[in-house]
């Protein structure tokens, strides 16, 4: 193999071990020299030239840097601490601790709050406040960026971390009155890096447009914010990794309405494993915010009857929020 291709083929491996957090070329050992006796200079031409690529590699990734802890973004504003950790063996530096990163639970609620509904007693879900003051809306965009830079550091899903391309964070209004709650990056947001912009985003476009909202009015997030190899359903485990993100995005922009897309959403958000169908047609609840249940629009696209159930749902979203869906009087 000439040079140049060694060189190629070695950028290619150092990309991967950034990814996945690895800074240094592993020490070799009696068993690797005998594997690899063919090839007496590879290991001596990887160190050699290791820095140097290294240093060429972060001229184009984004550079890493610490991240300030979002209790400290909150106290700054003078809010409560939202529930998030940096684990403690993500690539952010900082002191090392043999205690387990703790996350902040939220404060016991006060009055809980009931969701209006003639099904009210069939409901499910965390009823109560928000656990936070309500941010104006530099705030919130600074805690969500905060929160943007955090997920991009995380390294805790050790199967996701390196194959994804990029963190699927969430886009749209801080201060929206909906959040459109999905499962997981696909094929097309992890090469975008957007929530819902391939066929089933096509789709909830169109539902939004047929319902009289825009999607910059509302905010777009998903359970994960990684992509899961080959588009797999995310195991509860993940879920509980990226619930420290998701509930602080919800938290800062406190929605009026939240809507599940989907049974991975109602395992995040409800912690639920009732199905979708068993859900719908009613209002549930998280923290300050009504939360109702519809079929994910990659399921609709498999499923096009499903569609007339989804159009109910989302005209009893309407009503509630007390607007008309176009085309419509009285």
């Amino acid at each position: 193999m000439q040079r140049n291709q060694w060189k190629t083929a070695s950028e290619q491996l150092l990309k991967h071990w950034q990814r996945c957090g690895i800074s240094h070329i592993p020490s070799s050992s009696p068993e690797f020299d005998s594997k690899t006796s063919g090839h007496p200079k590879t290991e001596e031409w990887l160190r050699e030239h290791a820095a140097v690529l290294f240093d060429s590699i972060a001229t184009t990734a984004e550079p890493v840097k610490r991240i300030e802890p979002i209790e400290t973004v909150s106290e700054r504003i003078s809010g409560p601490s939202f529930p998030l950790a940096v684990r403690e063996n993500s690539p952010v530096p900082g002191p090392k601790s043999t205690a387990a990163p703790k996350i902040a639970t939220a404060p016991a609620t006060k009055t809980p709050v009931p969701i209006k509904s003639k099904s009210n007693l069939e409901s499910i879900g965390e009823y109560g406040n928000w656990t936070s003051k309500v941010l104006n809306l530099s705030e919130r965009a600074g805690v969500l960026t905060t929160l943007n830079e955090q997920a991009n550091a995380c390294r805790k899903c050790e199967d996701i971390v390196c194959q994804r391309q990029r963190t699927v964070f969430g886009v749209g209004a801080p201060n929206a009155r909906v959040a459109m709650f999905g499962e997981a990056p696909g094929a097309d947001e992890d090469r975008i890096g957007e929530p819902f912009v391939g066929a089933a985003g096509q789709l909830l476009d169109k539902i939004l447009v047929a319902s009289g909202l825009k999607r910059p009015e509302v905010y777009i997030l998903n359970a994960l914010k990684c992509r899961p190899p080959s588009n797999r359903t995310p195991t509860d485990i993940e879920i509980e990794n990226c619930r420290p993100f998701f509930e602080s995005q919800l938290e800062a922009i406190q929605p009026e309405y939240i809507v599940c897309w989907g049974s991975v959403a109602v395992r995040a958000v409800l912690k639920s494993t009732e199905s979708v169908g068993r859900l719908r047609g009613k209002f549930h609840a998280f923290r300050g915010s009504k939360v109702l249940v519809t079929y994910h629009p990659a399921y609709l696209l498999r499923n096009p009857d499903a569609k007339r159930l989804t159009w109910e749902d989302m005209k009893m979203l309407i009503k509630e929020m007390g607007l008309q869906i176009p085309g419509k009087s009285g």
